[in-house]
């Protein structure tokens, strides 16, 4: 077998810087004259773009007007992430959580939910909300997979819940889009991606973004 004497960028952070570069070139390329809002914006986007590699996130991703003081404030307060699936957890840096002091959970494959889902005659998702809602602390949900978690959160919502922010992108076809286009009219801090796009990735890409604006690394 022949040795490849193709060059290539080894270095991780190199790698994500090229990346960046390339992706601000297509912008200024195929989609002249598209400005973000300010720079948090922008990092929440493009890191969505460099996870995806599609830019009609440039276009489909709305972002309540709220939703930087909010969910700032909230991870300043050291609210807890609520994850709807483990995938979406995992995607997730760590290590920058726990520099800021932030836990992350996820309680889809637990016993407990499968047995409120079950007795309920409901989906895990929804039993994963109802487990949430009862616990005492602020709360992040981050939505990339199931639309009936989404569905179930707003239903839920009131005074006592305490859900300072949802980010909701989950894909799909049965009641994806109809669940963002929900969450996009409600009044809570938010950020949907209207459509069918989204995922797990796309979920932990966004916040991803948000902990590395707030601890300074963008």
């Amino acid at each position: 077998m022949e040795n490849s004497n193709i060059s290539y960028i080894k270095e991780p952070m190199k790698i994500e810087t090229e990346s960046f570069r390339i992706i601000q070139e297509i912008i200024n390329e195929e989609h002249s004259g598209y400005k973000f809002k300010d720079d948090f914006e922008e990092t929440i986007i493009k890191r969505v773009v460099h996870t995806s590699a599609d830019f009609e996130y440039l276009k489909n991703l709305k972002i309540s007007e709220n939703f930087k003081e909010e969910i700032l404030g909230a991870l300043k307060r050291k609210a807890t992430i609520y994850t709807d699936t483990n995938m979406a957890l995992s995607g997730i840096n760590k290590s920058a959580l726990a520099k800021l002091g932030i836990s992350a959970k996820c309680y889809i494959s637990d016993k407990e939910t499968a047995e409120i889902a079950k007795k309920e005659g409901i989906t895990r998702s929804m039993a994963s909300v109802k487990r949430m809602i009862k616990e005492d602390t602020e709360k992040i949900l981050v939505v990339g997979n199931a639309p009936t978690f989404l569905f179930q959160a707003i239903e839920e919502m009131n005074e006592n819940t305490n859900i300072s922010a949802i980010i909701g992108v989950p894909v799909g076809f049965v009641g994806a889009v109809e669940s963002k286009d929900l969450l996009a009219n409600q009044k809570i801090a938010h950020i949907a991606a209207l459509g069918r796009k989204g995922g797990s990735n796309v979920a932990a890409a966004i916040v991803n973004a948000v902990i590395y604006y707030l601890a300074g690394r963008d």
